[in-house]
C-alpha cells in the first residue's frame, strides 16, 4: 500500500475511476485486479480518515489540558504528548 497516496480526494478519485473501468472491462482477471485495487484504495482511505480523527482528538485534548493548567507558555509539547498518550491508549483498549 506504499504506492497509494494519502490525499483523501485523490483516493476517492482513484476509487471512482477503478470502479468505472471495472464495469467496462470484460476480462475477469482484469476485473478481479481492479476490484482488489479498489479495496486497497478504500482501506487506505479508511486508514487516512482514522488517523485524521485521532489527530483531531489529540489536538482537542491537548488544548483542554493546556486550558485546565492556566494556559502556560512553552508547554505545548508536554500537553500534546499527554493527550497523545491518553487518546492512543484509549483507542487500543
Amino acid at each position: 500500500m506504499d504506492h497509494i497516496e494519502n490525499d483523501p480526494r485523490e483516493l476517492e478519485r482513484k476509487i471512482e475511476q477503478a470502479n468505472r473501468l471495472a464495469n467496462r472491462v470484460t476480462d475477469r482477471t482484469t476485473v478481479q485486479r481492479l476490484r482488489q485495487f479498489v479495496e486497497d484504495l478504500k482501506a487506505g482511505l479508511r486508514q487516512h480518515l482514522a488517523a485524521r480523527r485521532t489527530k483531531e482528538e489529540i489536538r482537542a485534548r491537548a488544548r483542554e489540558l493546556w486550558e485546565q493548567n492556566g494556559r502556560p507558555e512553552g508547554r505545548d509539547l508536554e500537553f500534546w504528548l499527554q493527550a497523545e498518550t491518553e487518546i492512543t491508549g484509549r483507542n487500543r483498549d
